[in-house]
């Protein structure tokens, strides 16, 4: 008698946990975690890209020092910070995207030195290496995109009632949005 009460109790249990969103929820957790992977996979592209993108740059034109300097030592500190999707918290994520910033901000300092070579402007590989940049930085748009609505929907679903009872219950904790840069929404000044 005293097992088939434990199992009643045990079905009690597990159907009242899936009635809750615990499964719903665990689901959406991993939805997140995959759409974070895809962003840093976005990221990684375009750090990739980077060294061939200056070396093209560097055989093709005599150029600021500076300017190299400043991508090569941002792409060093980007791909430097790693977020594990277990790891997902407002400061870790703003650590993330400020070295990301600098390294976007020396790209286009990058691009600005590279307008003044119309020789390099010309050349085949500089031109495949720059519509490959700029897809990269589309991709990025999407993923950090997709990224949010994932996040929009878990954080929805583990802060509405009953599934926050839940939730609490089994700490799905509220995951950080990725944001635009401070600055983001003023144009930058481009000077020749």
């Amino acid at each position: 008698m005293k097992r088939i009460l434990h199992i009643a109790l045990m079905m009690t249990v597990v159907m009242s946990m899936s009635s809750c969103g615990y499964n719903s929820m665990v689901k959406m957790r991993e939805e997140v975690d995959e759409k974070w992977s895809q962003v840093e996979t976005q990221y990684q592209r375009r750090a990739d890209l980077v060294p061939n993108l200056v070396n093209t740059v560097k055989g093709a034109a005599d150029f600021e020092k500076e300017t190299l300097t400043q991508v090569i030592e941002a792409r060093s500190k980007a791909t430097s910070i790693q977020i594990n999707p277990g790891e997902l918290n407002e400061q870790n994520m703003q650590a993330f995207q400020k070295a990301q910033s600098q390294l976007s901000g020396a790209l286009s300092r990058l691009m600005v030195t590279v307008e003044r070579y119309p020789d390099l402007k010309a050349n085949q590989n500089f031109q495949t290496l720059q519509a490959q940049l700029e897809g990269t930085e589309n991709r990025i748009a999407v993923a950090r995109k997709k990224y949010n609505e994932a996040v929009r929907n878990y954080n929805t679903k583990t802060q509405t009632f009953p599934e926050n009872l839940t939730a609490s219950m089994f700490d799905f904790e509220k995951k950080p949005y990725y944001e635009a840069d401070k600055g983001a929404e003023e144009a930058p000044d481009v000077e020749f």
